[in-house]
């Protein structure tokens, strides 16, 4: 009987989607093991290296619960969590350490003492995502205004509920967040079916506002207006100028983004190695563990990392494509632009296609909540699978009934 039961359990996971996170969570741990001996943080390898493996293992488990949960309890939870979310993002404004917002400019962790506990940001995005899925279905149900009117109404539900969290995010310092939020918004937006007659007007104002945003900080005068505005902040405005040229101030701003491309191009296209490094980057763990893969397993071993993000995408593209339930479709859509917009910043930023902006490559970086709430997006993907699967098999069983 066991064997029935674990059989059929098996048969209802998404090997797709499993094997490209496993292994990526691997090759962070040997990364993160890499970067750790090769920076201040080497006299606590250990405590550090441990505290990331027993966070990936709270993530797994806590994956293994969500697809357990079926649809009911998801949408049950969804006005809940995202209220819980909210409360919990307030925390970091009163508990946070001095010393870590002096140095990255945010609170964005909650702190008690020098003790860093977790950033709420990492799990709130889940509970977003729940809340615009909720949001969208309701909506849609109601039918009774004309197209045009309905979708201007979801649209501003949907902005309504984005607002408090780009506020609180605001008060943190925490810039490259937003900007997650609000890819996960738009990809949403685009799939929620509204009308083409708001989206191409709607882009075209997005486009013209980054426009004016590229021409404001490429001159003193419009970054002195962001500054007096409290849009940017210096350390902000030193990260664009690091970008746009990494060797301006090799030694002081833009010396983390000049280290990051050296030690990427001194890879070379098999790299040197397994904990080889021969090059200083601040911040290795986190922000910059691409460097790491670049520079011990060069262009190959970066290729076939990219290929494994392509390889998991494309997996949760097909469960959401073939899913029957609109809800589960919606949920998977904002994980699917989480995770794409992630990859997209973290490798940009890391190769210099885009200023850093602290944002963590998924299941790599170092952190655990980081860890938690990917895994956590990567179970509610699994659960559409699973109880897609479980429904099937029941129906096989009525009808050999």
């Amino acid at each position: 009987m066991k064997k029935t039961r674990q059989k059929t359990f098996d048969s209802r996971l998404n090997y797709g989607v499993l094997m490209p996170v496993f292994v990526l969570i691997l090759i962070g741990l040997l990364s993160l093991f890499v970067a750790l001996k090769h920076s201040s943080y080497e006299s606590v390898l250990e405590e550090m290296m441990a505290k990331q493996i027993a966070w990936t293992v709270i993530g797994i488990i806590a994956m293994i619960v969500v697809i357990h949960i079926n649809l009911h309890v998801l949408w049950l939870l969804s006005i809940p969590s995202y209220l819980l979310g909210l409360g919990v993002m307030v925390l970091p404004l009163f508990f946070y350490n001095p010393t870590l917002v002096k140095a990255t400019g945010a609170k964005n962790w909650v702190s008690i003492g020098s003790q860093t506990l977790f950033q709420p940001s990492e799990l709130m995005k889940i509970a977003y995502i729940l809340f615009l899925a909720y949001l969208i279905i309701r909506h849609n149900t109601k039918l009774s205004e004309r197209k045009v009117t309905r979708d201007l109404f979801l649209i501003g539900k949907l902005l309504l509920a984005t607002l408090p969290i780009l506020m609180l995010l605001k008060l943190q310092n925490d810039f490259g967040t937003v900007l997650v939020f609000l890819a996960i918004l738009c990809g949403m937006i685009l799939l929620s079916g509204v009308s083409w007659k708001i989206l191409f007007p709607g882009i075209l104002a997005v486009l013209l506002l980054i426009g004016i945003f590229i021409f404001f900080i490429t001159n003193d005068l419009g970054r002195q207006v962001l500054q007096k505005a409290h849009i940017l902040q210096n350390y902000q405005l030193a990260r664009i100028d690091a970008w746009l040229n990494p060797f301006h101030d090799a030694t002081g701003k833009s010396y983390q983004q000049k280290q990051g491309l050296l030690a990427i191009g001194s890879g070379g296209l098999f790299g040197k190695g397994f904990d080889k490094t021969q090059l200083y980057v601040p911040v290795r763990e986190s922000d910059m563990i691409f460097t790491v893969i670049g520079e011990n397993f060069g262009f190959v071993g970066s290729t076939l990392v990219i290929l494994l993000y392509f390889l998991l995408i494309y997996h949760m593209v097909k469960i959401t494509l073939e899913s029957n339930n609109q809800f589960y479709t919606y949920i998977a859509t904002g994980l699917i632009m989480m995770i794409l917009f992630h990859v997209f910043e973290n490798i940009g930023a890391n190769i210099g296609l885009l200023p850093l902006t602290g944002i963590p490559l998924p299941f790599v970086s170092q952190g655990g909540s980081s860890m938690v709430g990917n895994l956590l997006g990567t179970g509610l993907v699994l659960s559409m699978y699973y109880h897609q699967k479980k429904d099937n098999y029941r129906q096989l069983q009525r009808r050999s009934i």
